[in-house]
């Protein structure tokens, strides 16, 4: 399962790569440019919807299909997708890559409604947090060599001289889609565990009843919103002269920096929910840090890196104040995150890149955290509930394009706006939305 993990993450960043290359070889503005993660985070939705609609009359799919089937089936149809940029590269037609990126994103729906619950009910609830933070660290690993293989290969190896620009993205798609077809047959025959019980929901909508339910759904969509408006962003923010003037290439780079910096707050976040003894934890908490920065100024150099170890510091310490609940630890780093963004707006410069790159750290925890405090104590109807969460990863749709839209009129920098007012209201679900009505079900009989 972390394998699916790791795929859809190195995937999805890849839409960061696609940005600044469909925005030269296409002529974009900012708004259009977007439309990229409009057409992948609106198939979630979409996608999801679907899912909910058809579990709410006929029952939950997953229940009849399987977990595995359910896999499968979602790696076909990213299969497809990725097929789709040989020939919208060939006809140079941005909308036929809209269409491609869609199909991708309709096959990632269902992976995440697969996956996801099937990682929380492998254990027991309270440790849920943990296991998830566990598996999105595998995401994490996908999102930051994303960035540095995407840069190389769209912006370099395949960007060949005198050719459209569009034409530099036809082979690595090609290759996800051999990829996507050759793990469809890996699962195909590969045995996993039945969670007897679990996915047997009632019909109706029981899901929208309970408030932490329906406000989880909103935080999933500021936190996904609010984290791909700054990846979306980030290498034409760092290209700015007014903040560091680097060029796509070396803005790659830090890119890979941002998601890394989830990587590692999401192993720490694993190791801090869990349930191991307080001395095996705090030794673990210590060293991955540690660890990653030895890798960092290894990789990078000293002199790049030792920029990036006050926020590493940063995070064992909100660690230290989150005391292994998933709420609290939501809130601290959420509003740390705002803070980032306020300077990151007020001021310019070198301060400004760190600032927004060092979000990537302290956003790490907030998918697993809300998708667990969602579903905690949800039983027979964990499945809905998981569809509907899924289905708000169509705030990456929105808020991209919002704040593509600020920054045509006000500017890159002030449009930083849009992810402060996105974890804002994430910090609310951690401080109290999570508790709203939020009463245990019986699990499927």
């Amino acid at each position: 399962m972390t394998v699916l993990f790791f795929l859809w993450g190195f995937m999805t960043v890849f839409n960061d790569i696609l940005i600044p290359r469909f925005k030269e070889a296409f002529t974009l503005n900012y708004f259009q440019a977007m439309l990229v993660q409009f057409a992948f985070f609106g198939a979630y939705f979409i996608g999801a919807l679907l899912y909910y609609l058809i579990s709410a009359v006929a029952g939950d799919p997953i229940a009849r299909i399987g977990y595995k089937n359910g896999v499968v089936i979602g790696l076909l149809i990213s299969a497809a997708g990725s097929a789709l940029f040989w020939p919208a590269a060939d006809a140079l037609s941005y909308t036929l890559f809209l269409v491609a990126l869609f199909v991708v994103g309709l096959g990632f729906a269902m992976l995440q409604i697969a996956a996801n619950p099937y990682v929380t009910i492998l254990g027991p609830e309270r440790t849920a947090s943990s296991r998830l933070n566990l598996a999105q660290a595998f995401n994490s690993v996908g999102t930051t060599i994303g960035p540095l293989i995407g840069g190389y290969l769209i912006f370099q190896y395949f960007a060949k001289t005198g050719a459209h620009g569009a034409e530099s993205v036809k082979v690595p798609y090609i290759a996800f889609c051999v990829v996507f077809l050759v793990l469809a047959g890996v699962f195909l025959f590969t045995h996993l565990p039945d969670i007897a019980g679990e996915g047997k929901i009632e019909r109706g909508v029981g899901a929208l009843k309970h408030p932490h339910v329906v406000l989880g759904v909103l935080a999933i969509f500021m936190y996904v919103g609010g984290e791909v408006s700054i990846g979306s962003s980030i290498i034409n923010f760092l290209g700015q002269k007014s903040v560091a003037g680097l060029d796509p290439v070396e803005a790659s780079k830090y890119v890979s920096l941002f998601w890394g910096g989830m990587l590692i707050g999401r192993f720490m976040g694993a190791v801090e929910l869990s349930e191991m003894r307080k001395a095996n934890k705090q030794l673990l908490l210590a060293a991955i840090p540690i660890v990653a920065f030895g890798i960092l100024a290894a990789l990078r150099g000293w002199a790049i890196v030792r920029n990036y170890l006050p926020f590493l510091a940063v995070c064992w310490l909100l660690f230290q104040f989150g005391k292994a609940l998933a709420g609290r630890t939501l809130v601290i780093f959420s509003a740390t995150i705002m803070l980032l963004l306020v300077v990151a707006i007020v001021f310019g410069g070198r301060l400004a890149m760190w600032c927004v790159v060092g979000v990537g750290l302290f956003t790490s925890i907030g998918w697993p955290n809300i998708f667990s405090l969602a579903l905690e104590g949800m039983g027979v109807y964990k499945s809905q509930v998981s569809s509907l969460l899924v289905m708000a990863i169509l705030g990456g749709a929105l808020l991209p394009p919002l704040q593509g839209h600020i920054a045509d009129v006000a500017g890159l920098q002030l449009s930083y706006i849009v992810p402060l007012v996105a974890y804002a209201y994430v910090a609310f679900y951690g401080w109290k939305g999570h508790t709203f009505g939020n009463r245990r079900l019986p699990e499927a009989a």
